[in-house]
């Protein structure tokens, strides 16, 4: 489960039109949420609120042996007015979905998406960027999508800042972050970690990332161990080639699938529409005097792709003879599916893991046992059939039915009252059922490697809260199987 301060930092993302996918880090994001998901231990509580358009806060209470916890605090130079803070609220993808979808390739400043796709369906055709684009203050916020931005050239629209920090407690250890916005593609990250169990008291990361859309370069710099770090990630085909047209608009200036092929029939492109993304990364530590290096490819199909959303990805780190193949598909609506596979080329071992997450409209006990969902219309009790009336002594001796039975009359109408009839339902109380019959009440994720250890997770909402209930099992160990066992609530206003 994302936890409530990363939703924040992804809402801050969004508002100031920075796209976290354009990374090298991120190549096998999904993949990895979708195998490599965290576990719940013991039992931990979380109270989280966004005070003030500028300002959250959050404090969580743990049990895992000992008693500890943590108290966090963030700000942000930007109003974060148009996103949903309440638990009760907040779309449960934002927090739980796994499986992402690349966001359409803009130019910094113009990426307008949460790290949240909806679930239903396809997302509409993109508009253009300036129906897409205004000022911040009129940017509306529905499902988790921001559909607004800054758009003008002045530099100072761009220079936003973020800072967080959190101590744990009871070993009062110390972490803050700073993001800082300096044009519209050049953003600083500074993060550091103050313990005494550290080298000298703690550490400091320092980041510089530049985007500029089709391609994407990170440096990096480390004070444990003196580590210099340099990203790189360049995208093409698809939306990031000038010479693909947008598959939604047609030549004419019309709706690419409302196009006909003389037979009436509508013509959907039938090719695969997706991105490639190449990238690679080299480190070296100055302090211990070793490098590093990984190289690295993905093909994610985009939003606009009316088939089967995918991802596949191969990372190789020619120095320890790593090659990582994965591969993630978004099977259905609910139903998302990934693999991977782990192969060296000295030692010849090898690994695999599966993984998959699949959502549900119904209740835990409903979703396990396969019961109806207790939003559903009860179906009607079946009625007894209704009893043939004989034919009468008389027609039997004269060989014909029964004479027709004479109409009822209808009951006169009263004058004296008037039946009460119930006001006909508005249309933002029809579009809120409609709402909560479609919502989703929690998912299901599970993993299984080649080492037959075994992770379920049941993730949903009860009421206002936000639940992660968790175990992992070895079967290598039938004796004691269950290696793990927690449950985490979340609760923000």
């Amino acid at each position: 489960m994302r936890e409530f301060m990363n939703y924040i930092t992804n809402a801050f993302y969004g508002a100031t039109g920075w796209n976290e996918d354009n990374k090298y880090n991120e190549l096998n994001a999904t993949s990895r949420d979708l195998i490599d998901f965290p576990l719940p231990r013991g039992l931990r509580l979380t109270l989280s609120s966004l005070a003030t358009p500028h300002f959250a806060t959050s404090y969580q209470l743990g049990s895992v042996g000992v008693v500890d916890g943590s108290i966090s605090y963030l700000h942000s130079s930007i109003p974060l007015t148009h996103i949903a803070a309440q638990s009760d609220e907040i779309p449960l993808p934002a927090l739980l979905r796994c499986y992402r979808r690349l966001h359409d390739l803009r130019s910094p400043g113009q990426h307008y998406m949460l790290d949240a796709d909806p679930l239903p369906g396809l997302p509409p055709p993109p508009q253009s960027a300036e129906a897409l684009l205004g000022a911040l203050s009129d940017a509306p916020v529905a499902n988790g999508t921001l559909v607004g931005g800054n758009t003008g050239q002045d530099p100072s629209k761009y220079t936003h800042s973020l800072l967080y920090g959190r101590l744990y407690l009871p070993k009062s250890l110390l972490e803050g972050m700073v993001i800082k916005r300096f044009t519209q593609a050049l953003q600083v990250q500074v993060r550091a970690v103050s313990e005494q169990s550290l080298r000298n008291g703690g550490t400091i990361l320092g980041l510089v990332q530049y985007d500029k859309g089709k391609y994407g370069l990170e440096g990096l710099y480390s004070t444990d161990g003196g580590l210099l770090g340099f990203r790189g990630l360049y995208n093409f085909g698809g939306d990031a080639s000038p010479s693909n047209c947008d598959p939604w608009i047609t030549t004419a200036g019309e709706n690419n699938l409302n196009t006909n092929n003389g037979n009436g029939q509508a013509v959907e492109k039938e090719r695969i529409y997706g991105r490639f993304s190449v990238g690679g990364e080299l480190y070296y530590g100055t302090l211990n005097k070793s490098g590093g290096m990984s190289l690295g490819a993905r093909f994610a199909t985009l939003p606009a792709y009316r088939g089967t959303p995918l991802t596949a990805t191969l990372t190789i780190n020619p120095l320890m003879g790593n090659i990582n193949a994965t591969y993630a598909l978004l099977a259905r609506e609910y139903c998302s599916l990934a693999t991977r596979v782990e192969f060296n080329v000295y030692s010849y071992e090898s690994e695999w893991a599966v993984g998959m997450e699949l959502w549900s409209n119904r209740r835990p006990a409903g979703f396990l046992l396969g019961a109806s969902p207790s939003n559903d219309p009860a179906e009607p009790e079946p009625q007894p059939p209704r009893k043939k009336k004989e034919r009468s002594f008389q027609a039997k001796m004269e060989w014909r039915l029964n004479d027709p039975e004479p109409e009822p009359e209808p009951e006169p109408e009263l004058t004296t009252a008037t039946p009460k009839t119930a006001p006909p339902k508005s249309e933002t109380d029809n579009n809120k059922e409609k709402k909560n019959d479609e919502e989703y009440k929690g998912v299901l994720k599970a993993r299984l490697d080649n080492n037959l250890r075994i992770g379920l997770l049941w993730e949903g909402r009860a009421k206002s809260l936000i639940f992660s209930l968790g175990t992992g099992i070895d079967l290598h160990r039938l004796g004691e199987p269950f290696r793990s066992l927690g449950l985490e609530v979340q609760y923000s206003s």
